[in-house]
């Protein structure tokens, strides 16, 4: 595929500022909702074949976020997309100052596998509607996925305005080779290195998604029961393959033994199975067999029961796990939980910053001292009190991460501020201007800028 040409085109239709038409936007964002909508029994067929995911999840964490996003954006990008006038300094009086959102061009979303309606197709709406182009490349590893939105978008849309292209490492590699405006990436810290190598090249902006080791803290005096109730959902949906889901946790010695009754009644009374269609495979043996060699059989509290044949693994709980051991020293990014115990809070922080910056976090306390002092001191992508995963239904919040964990954000006006670029603008008349700035310099001239200018 010449991917050169593709890009070409979109460029061309870019340059004709169709995209820059609130009305335009607005359209295609109304047609790639009704083709989802008239597509459904597709879409849940497709993402089964990847990973027996039920049609209850994928329409909760993947179509119902996609709707979400597009409605909001039908609804709110001709407000985002106003200029918007700022105050003038008394130096630049008489005149006016404002700034205009323009879209960056054309965009390249590349997406992940583990939700891979919704980590493709947000990124690529919220591009929509801030005005760009979009070629999208889903990841190759939930093939059926990959296809159907491929031929959904491929033959609905102009190439020219929105494109899918399909295929692995070397066609990621060659599509990174043209020069886009912007790259958004969503995946591992390892791959995202590599396509911020490659966009430096060309100078292109990216926004990084990544993830990271995010952990969850447990305290004294809280809900125990509440706490693990919402531990366990969030931990093991989607078998554990969310990249902001708990990857581990550390709670207070003293209410250790509470917290793991609760962790298995709620594991247990979830009844974790696919025929119960409220759990998924692993994608595929290679991460299959990297979550079966992390298991310490030892350490396993709870569960650890697996069919490679299937693809399955069982929650797991593990217990007395150290910071040195094989399994926190990466991601996880399966169900398998483990728990560490801490003394006092001072040293679980201390542990936590060892460990480069996580996507999320999750402070499960009722002190609010405790809670200042781990949202001041530790640095994250975004997280939640008292619960966890739910902060990314939210999107009056950006979404994203820090550091090795991510860099930019998205989700609603995050979204269409990721896709634009701000163009400052100072307006003046011609009919009148001090002559304060201009020679002959004097005494006096620089007594009067001192006051103006402060």
């Amino acid at each position: 595929m010449n991917y050169q040409n593709i890009i070409d085109q979109q460029r061309h239709f870019f340059y004709t500022n169709t995209t820059k038409d609130i009305p335009f936007r607005i359209k295609q964002l109304k047609h790639l909702k009704d083709i989802l909508k008239k597509n459904e029994t597709l879409l849940y067929q497709s993402i089964y074949n990847d990973f027996k995911k039920s049609e209850f999840e994928t329409y909760t964490t993947e179509l119902s976020i996609i709707y979400h996003e597009i409605d909001l954006a039908i609804t709110k990008t001709k407000k985002w997309a106003k200029k918007k006038k700022v105050s003038t300094g008394l130096v630049n009086l008489p005149g006016i100052s404002y700034i205009i959102p323009e879209p960056y061009g054309t965009i390249l979303v590349i997406g992940a596998w583990n939700y891979p309606y919704q980590l493709s197709l947000c990124p690529a709406i919220a591009a929509i509607a801030a005005g760009c182009t979009v070629v999208l490349k889903p990841s190759e590893i939930s093939s059926h996925t990959s296809a159907t939105m491929a031929a959904l978008i491929n033959q609905n849309f102009d190439p020219s305005f929105f494109k899918v292209i399909e295929g692995g490492a070397k066609e990621t590699a060659n599509v990174l080779d043209v020069k886009f405006d912007k790259i958004f990436f969503t995946g591992s810290v390892a791959v995202g290195k590599i396509i911020y190598q490659a966009a430096a090249k060309h100078l292109t902006p990216v926004t990084l998604e990544l993830g990271g080791k995010s952990p969850a803290i447990i305290t004294e005096g809280i809900d125990i029961d509440m706490a693990a109730k919402r531990l366990v959902w969030a931990k093991f949906l989607n078998a554990g393959q969310t990249c902001i889901a708990p990857d581990y946790v550390m709670v207070a010695s003293t209410i250790q033994d509470q917290f793991l009754t609760a962790i298995e009644k709620y594991i247990k009374k979830a009844n974790y199975n696919v025929s119960n269609h409220n759990y998924t495979q692993i994608i595929n043996d290679k991460n299959f067999n990297r979550l079966y060699n992390l298991i310490d059989p030892d350490k396993i509290y709870f569960g650890g029961d697996n069919n490679p044949k299937e693809r399955i693994i069982s929650p797991t709980v593990l217990i007395n796990v150290a910071f040195s051991d094989k399994i926190m020293q990466e991601e996880i990014f399966g169900p398998i939980l483990p728990i560490l115990t801490f003394e006092n809070i001072e040293d679980a922080i201390k542990k936590i910053k060892k460990l480069p910056n996580p996507l999320s976090c999750y402070i499960f306390t009722k002190n609010r001292a405790i809670k200042n002092k781990i949202l001041k001191e530790i640095s994250f992508g975004g997280g939640a009190i008292n619960d966890a995963v739910m902060h990314f239904a939210e999107k009056s919040l950006p979404f994203g991460g820090v550091g090795d964990s991510g860099i930019g954000n998205y989700h609603g006006k995050y979204g269409f501020d990721t896709f634009s670029h701000y163009k400052s603008i100072l307006q003046k008349t011609f009919w009148a201007e001090p002559n304060l700035k201009y020679p002959p310099y004097s005494s006096s001239k620089l007594k009067w800028l001192k006051r103006l200018i402060g």
